[in-house]
């Protein structure tokens, strides 16, 4: 049975990699989705990493409506993935809670399997918290595969799940 390729990014977002510049709004789209959110040097680290990659989600503004362009010009989301040796790990997705269900996350990880494919990547891992059915979901609609638990990950009663896509299903 050959699998389909996953969903591609929405026509109204641009992915591309975050600069320095984008790292405020990074940070406070981080700090508004989790209750341990990544520092600001973290997030630093990640920009001078070989093997590291950010991408941001910007929205675009319909072609209809060219009068508010500098409002739009915002990341609407980010993820941060490790790519070494034939594994995309993707560490952090993030979405503001404004833009959610928008179709960011969906065109964010849509890039990073393009990419791992193009990199001759095996498969791509992340970890998701068990409690995260939003996530697990999305996960799952874009053909990753829940493999095993990481007790107590994210903390005390705070299980991890991981899950991860085989990219040969996705070679033509």
């Amino acid at each position: 049975m050959r699998l389909e390729a996953p969903q591609k990014r929405p026509a109204t977002m641009k992915v591309r990699d975050a600069t320095v510049a984008d790292l405020p709004h990074i940070l406070e789209i981080e700090r508004l989705g989790f209750a341990q959110p990544w520092s600001l040097d973290s997030f630093r680290r990640e920009l001078m990493l070989p093997f590291s990659r950010i991408l941001v989600a910007i929205p675009r503004a319909p072609d209809t409506d060219t009068r508010h362009p500098s409002s739009l010009d915002l990341p609407a989301g980010f993820l941060c993935r490790w790519l070494i040796a034939d594994e995309c790990h993707v560490l952090n997705v993030a979405v503001h809670p404004a833009a959610r269900r928008e179709g960011v996350a969906t065109a964010l990880m849509g890039e990073t399997i393009d990419e791992a494919k193009a990199k001759k990547a095996r498969f791509v891992t992340l970890e998701v918290r068990r409690s995260n059915v939003a996530a697990r979901s999305l996960y799952r609609k874009l053909r990753f595969e829940e493999q095993r638990l990481r007790m107590n990950y994210y903390g005390p009663g705070e299980d991890a799940i991981v899950m991860e896509l085989p990219i040969d299903g996705f070679l033509g």
